[in-house]
């Protein structure tokens, strides 16, 4: 049975190790998506993780980014490491940070089951890969919670990494935070593969899929995050089923 979704992004900057002290703008991002995480754990040690694979780039872990993290998705799970099948996604080390950290905080064994999308992916494609979870969590006797690891666009400010503001880029992302916001799956279901591409939303099939979980479920959302610290669209919220 499904027990909550909880949506982060795939940031880097979520980490400490990564961001540094001196990145003040990460705090609150950081804290939303730690209680989220937290309050996913309390639920249920049972999750599934959904993200987009890396494109045109190798899968890597934390060393990548400066800092060589012992995470991993699960107590039976190799540490991600140097060695090639140890990488994984940035969407998916993103998971293993929040489950490092959702474990710190409760105390809680949490075990990951991780759904990894092609980036590129057809809306029609993630409809039916989360036709296919949504199965899973229906025969599930057990309660089990979906993270959804996944950015919004990156042209949100003068200064953002996907080449400064536009205001396509600022509409798309207003559209992107009112589907999350509202667990709306025909607006997430109804986003343009080509806009998106356009205004660098990496977490276009990411959301897809689980707009294709919940089905037809009513869902109650909340969000505790919703903005761009770096001229990139982070949203952190959480879908719960309706009894």
């Amino acid at each position: 049975m499904l027990a909550e979704v909880v949506i982060i992004p795939s940031a880097p900057l979520l980490v400490p190790e990564l961001s540094g002290p001196a990145a003040v703008e990460t705090e609150p991002v950081r804290a939303a998506v730690t209680d989220a995480v937290t309050r996913l754990a309390d639920i249920t040690p049972t999750w599934i993780a959904i993200g987009a694979d890396d494109e045109h780039r190798p899968r890597r872990g934390f060393a990548a980014f400066g800092a060589d993290l012992d995470v991993s998705l699960g107590a039976d799970q190799r540490p991600i490491g140097a060695d090639a099948e140890d990488r994984l996604p940035l969407s998916m080390l993103i998971a293993a940070w929040a489950r490092q950290t959702a474990q710190d905080r409760t105390g809680v064994a949490i075990r990951i089951r991780p759904e990894i999308i092609a980036p590129d992916s057809a809306p029609t494609a993630c409809a039916e890969r989360g036709a296919q979870i949504g199965r899973l969590l229906d025969s599930a006797t057990e309660p089990i919670g979906v993270l959804v690891v996944a950015d919004g666009a990156t042209a949100l400010s003068p200064s953002a990494p996907g080449g400064g503001e536009r205001s396509s880029a600022v509409a798309l992302q207003q559209r992107w935070d009112a589907a999350l916001a509202a667990a709306d799956r025909h607006a997430l279901e109804d986003l343009d593969p080509v806009d998106c591409r356009a205004e660098g939303v990496g977490g276009r099939a990411a959301v897809q899929v689980v707009a294709g979980a919940i089905g037809s479920r009513a869902m109650t959302a909340c969000t505790t995050y919703a903005a761009a610290p770096f001229g990139v669209g982070y949203t952190v919220c959480r879908w719960e089923p309706e009894s």
